[in-house]
């Protein structure tokens, strides 16, 4: 149980820190956020990868899932900053 937790974490982070390398420009937001989009966009493509994919994951890296939470992540990094920068600009 730890372990897996602790799995997920790791893996938030790399996917977090590559959607942010792949998106233009600065995004203004904190490490935790980035591991928190990470992990969120990581259950989100496996979800898609085993609906439309059919992917079952079975041994060796799984770079399908990983193409598709960076994908997800930038989507969703992009809306966060994009959403973070409306509320600081109407205080």
């Amino acid at each position: 149980m730890i372990g897996s937790i602790i799995l997920a974490i790791i893996g938030g982070l790399i996917i977090g820190v590559l959607a942010r390398l792949v998106l233009p420009g600065k995004q203004n937001i904190s490490m935790v956020m980035t591991i928190v989009i990470g992990v969120v966009s990581s259950f989100i493509a496996s979800i898609i990868c085993n609906v439309v994919f059919h992917y079952d994951g079975n041994g060796g890296i799984r770079w399908i899932p990983l193409i598709v939470g960076v994908i997800v992540a930038a989507v969703l990094i992009g809306m966060y900053s994009n959403h973070k920068s409306r509320n600081t600009l109407t205080r």
